[in-house]
């Protein structure tokens, strides 16, 4: 507790500092009005080193004590980030930020620490760790095996890899007033996305030789540029017949359902005729079993990995077709939006893309000079090639 005291007539302040005992005599008479305005500095002086938040210099600054403070306040914050490990910052870390995650995106990053981080970087000091150290480790990562057999880890999977490693020593190095050795340390190149689009001609066989209860399914996934999340959690109170809309508001990942990706993601995709379709005949095929569009015989999303081993892939082979990710269907709704003329910014809304700038880097090769502004294009384009009647045939 600090005290008030008062020699010569003179006010003095006795104070402690983490330990410290300082006392500062005050230019002002010791009277019962002086004391009382003192008082009140002292309880938010004391407020304040218990925030060790406290500045010697803010309340005393023609003292010659303010100097030896700020120098003992520095060692002993070289003290503290000298015995600060990797291991300990990190875990305070991924603690604070957990609550800005989704549950998936949490588990990426206690996988990476897990397995990546903490086996290297555990139990060395948070300001011992230098940009040789960082660029040894990264060099290390390209010779660790990849998902597919034969294959190393890609330089994609390795920038998601050391970008929470940049994260904790930037943090560590805004709360320790040290240098990151991250600096000028740029991410690995990355190719461009591996766009596989089916082509209209293999998107009307495919739906006419598809199971039929995963028919209206991948006609929507075709012509919606839905991702498998996305599609697989929408439920019946998203879809908007009278304006012809479907709200991504949700998405199904790993067992739960979640917020949309990013604000962007959170979108309204207008349907075209065959997507209006299938919507209505699956409608009826429902019958009101499950809140969800499409759903499994318990009602429950359909399993993503299940659909794509059992369904996906054996169509793909009976058909003769390349094998390709169900992601590809996503690919191929914006090649045919681009391939019709639509606008660039209206396809980018539909896809939940921010602008048009990564629609122009992935999807560059596919557009044409001659842009329109809506979905009419492609309503065209659709007559020419697929049968509605698709959806009746079972």
């Amino acid at each position: 507790m600090a005290a008030i005291g008062s020699k010569h007539n003179r006010l003095y302040v006795d104070f402690r500092v983490n330990g410290k005992r300082y006392k500062e005599y005050l230019s002002i008479p010791d009277t019962p009005a002086n004391r009382k305005k003192v008082a009140v500095v002292m309880k938010r002086m004391e407020a304040e080193i218990t925030l060790q938040i406290f500045s010697y210099r803010k309340y005393f600054p023609e003292s010659s004590n303010a100097n030896l403070f700020e120098d003992r306040q520095k060692c002993q914050t070289v003290k503290l980030i000298s015995a600060e490990s990797f291991r300990s910052f990190a875990e305070k870390w991924f603690e604070l930020k957990r609550i800005e995650w989704r549950a998936s995106h949490e588990e990426t990053i206690r996988a990476v620490l897990d397995i990546y981080l903490l086996p290297r970087f555990g139990d060395r000091a948070i300001t011992a760790i230098t940009k040789e150290d960082l660029l040894s480790f990264r060099s290390s990562l390209g010779d660790l095996p990849g998902k597919r057999e034969g294959e190393m880890l890609s330089p994609s999977r390795i920038n998601h890899i050391m970008a929470p490693l940049r994260m904790i020593l930037s943090e560590a190095a805004e709360k320790f007033n040290f240098t990151s050795p991250w600096k000028n340390i740029k991410p690995l190149r990355e190719p461009k996305t591996n766009v596989e689009p089916f082509t209209l001609e293999e998107v009307q066989l495919i739906l006419e030789r598809v199971r039929a209860d995963f028919r209206n399914y991948f006609a929507i996934r075709f012509f919606t540029g839905m991702r498998s999340s996305e599609i697989n959690g929408l439920q019946w109170r998203y879809v908007d017949f009278d304006r012809r809309q479907i709200l991504i508001r949700q998405a199904f990942v790993k067992g739960e359902l979640v917020a949309t990706k990013t604000d962007g993601s959170e979108r309204e995709i207008d349907m075209n005729s065959v997507v209006f379709k299938a919507l209505q005949t699956q409608r009826k095929a429902m019958k009101g079993k499950s809140d969800f569009v499409f759903a499994s015989r318990a009602g429950s999303p359909i399993n993503n990995q299940n659909m794509t081993r059992r369904v996906w892939y054996p169509l793909l082979r009976h058909l003769g077709l390349r094998p390709r990710r169900p992601y590809q269907t996503r690919h191929t709704a914006a090649t045919l939006w681009l391939a019709a003329g639509e606008n660039p910014e209206w396809i980018a809304r539909q896809m939940g893309h921010a602008s048009t700038q990564m629609l122009f880097r992935v999807y560059s090769r596919y557009i044409p000079n001659l842009t329109r502004k809506d979905g009419s294009a492609l309503e065209r384009l659709i007559a020419s090639h697929i049968s509605l009647d698709t959806h009746d045939k079972d």
